[in-house]
This record gives C-alpha cells, structure tokens and sequence, in this order.
C-alpha cells in the first residue's frame, strides 16, 4: 500500500500525467466543437492539438525545475528528455505520418486496380509545430497551477 501512496503523492509525476490528460481532453473538446460530436477515441490518440506528449514532458520538466530547482541534475535530465521528445514530435513522427499518408494513397491506387488491402497505415502520428507549442504552453501552465 505504501507504494501506491507514494506514486499519487509523488507531485512532479501527477503534475506529467494531469498535463497528458488536459491535453487529450482539449482534443475531444476540439473535435467535439468541430464536428458536434464526442470521439472519446482521442483520449488515446496521436497527433492533434495540443501534443500531449509535449504538454506531458513539459510539465515534468517544469515542476522537475520548481521542485527540485532549477540547478539540479534532475532539472538537466528532464530537460534534455523534453527537448527529445518536442523535437520527434514535430520532426521525425510528423515526417512519418507524412510517408503513412503517400503510402495510403499508393494503396488505393492498388485497391482500384482489383487488389485488396487489409488496412491503412496510421497518418496522424506527429504535430505541427504550433501543436507542440500548444503543448508546451499547456505543460508549462499546468505546473505552475499545480506547483
């Protein structure tokens, strides 16, 4: 029991997981202003505004920095992950869900020709780099709230 009680008292972490999850709940709020409908299938998913995953490793370097201080090993470490993570977010993955998109386009072209294909490949992998910086913005807010 006691480790469970120290994981949700562990504040730098539950300041991560609550940016993640404000991020993901934006994109159903979006969605939901866009389309008039709910897609609770968001709550999992990649790519979209804001990037959870920058809002996630934002936050945890951001409440990393305000508890620990700014000058400690564990603000160096958390920093260096974010700036990792913001950067496949906007380049690698997104250049991926580009390649994802041409393919899919290559396999209607097969399917149009009689050959059937099982599924399409995923598009919406990576964020613009507004989307990473609504992101970032959302992490850095959701420590200071929370800190």
């Amino acid at each position: 029991m006691n480790f469970f009680n120290q994981i949700f008292h562990n504040q730098i972490l539950m300041t991560a997981i609550v940016s993640w999850a404000l991020a993901q709940l934006i994109k159903i709020i979006i969605e939901l202003i866009r389309t008039h409908r709910i897609n609770w299938q968001l709550i999992f998913a990649t790519g979209g505004m804001p990037s959870s995953h920058s809002s996630l490793v934002v936050a945890l370097a951001t409440a990393t920095g305000l508890i620990q201080g700014f000058d400690s090993s564990l603000f160096a470490i958390a920093t260096v992950l974010a700036f990792v993570v913001l950067y496949d977010a906007q380049g690698i993955r997104r250049q991926a869900g580009n390649q994802a998109r041409i393919i899919n386009r290559m396999l209607q072209n097969v399917e149009n020709a009689g050959i059937k294909v099982d599924k399409n490949l995923k598009e919406l992998l990576g964020h613009t780099p507004i989307q990473v910086m609504g992101g970032t913005i959302l992490g850095i807010i959701v420590a200071l709230v929370m800190n």
